[in-house]
């Protein structure tokens, strides 16, 4: 089985690669330049090539020579980021693809323009002929890795929304062994998943649960939003839901279709921790 992976060098797509790989996949990635090429084929590549989401020539000819698969997720905040996703579907239609696998997010109903822009995708696969899996997980782990240089430095988790407000997450590995288990086995077929990992959280508590895993007194902070000139407009307005509300799910789906625990965010932030936080 051949799979073409959108965005194989990506922080989150470039986790299916080896998911795959380990399940026997040929992995075809697709990347948006020639110097991301050896990246893609140093996660797991067989093939590598070049092409954009806005282009449908070079998407037909990233899907031809025996693509049976696509994995995709689309880049977010991009402000055509729909447009994108039915380019893909619209592509995999016309190449005679066999399976689609969506990640896409929990809850696009939300009245939220990253999550709204994943809703259209949705729908064409829901109407296309194609054999589809949509992948709903929460806020990804691997978010903090980013972050974990400054909250060493400075002793506090910070982030732009109300400290109180708790999120369900989950570690995009989990999610990435899922979308490796739709391509290579029947029991997802035409199914969406709420994907998450155990346990709800405040920042206050993950600020406890640092300070336990590091042995010294992590605070918490909020991040005055008025500084973020360089942040898009729609991930503010985000931030500014998220003072009201947070991204809560169950993790009873991820643990059925893993058949075991899903990955912990204490067991995450100690890999961050001896990792001295280079790990995504």
């Amino acid at each position: 089985m051949k799979i073409l992976v959108v965005g194989a060098v990506g922080e989150t797509a470039g986790l299916v690669v080896p998911a795959l790989v380990e399940r026997g996949v040929v992995v075809r990635g697709l990347v948006r330049h020639p110097k991301q090429v050896q990246l893609a084929k140093g996660r797991g590549a067989s093939e590598v090539v070049v092409g954009d989401l806005a282009d449908p020539e070079s998407l037909d000819a990233a899907l031809a020579d025996g693509v049976e698969g696509v994995f995709h997720i689309g880049p977010v905040f991009a402000p055509n980021e729909a447009q994108l996703g039915l380019n893909i579907v619209e592509a995999a239609r016309r190449a005679g693809v066999r399976k689609f696998v969506f990640s896409s997010v929990i809850h696009p109903i939300l009245d939220l323009p990253n999550h709204e822009a994943k809703a259209p995708v949705e729908r064409a696969l829901v109407n296309s002929t194609l054999d589809y899996t949509i992948l709903h997980p929460t806020m990804f782990f691997q978010n903090y890795a980013s972050s974990w240089a400054t909250i060493l430095e400075t002793g506090v988790l910070a982030e732009p929304w109300a400290p109180e407000t708790r999120f369900s997450r989950v570690d995009y590995r989990d999610v990435a062994e899922v979308a490796a288990i739709a391509f290579t086995e029947a029991r997802l077929a035409y199914g969406t998943f709420e994907l998450c990992a155990p346990g709800i959280h405040s920042r206050p508590d993950l600020a406890r649960k640092l300070s336990e895993i590091l042995g010294r007194d992590i605070g918490v902070g909020t991040v005055d939003r008025r500084e973020l000139s360089q942040v898009p407009s729609d991930m503010i307005k985000m931030f500014a839901h998220y003072d009201r509300g947070g991204l809560l799910g169950s993790p009873l789906v991820l643990r059925s279709i893993l058949g075991r625990e899903p990955r912990t965010l204490d067991a995450y932030f100690k890999e961050l921790a001896a990792a001295g936080g280079r790990m995504r």
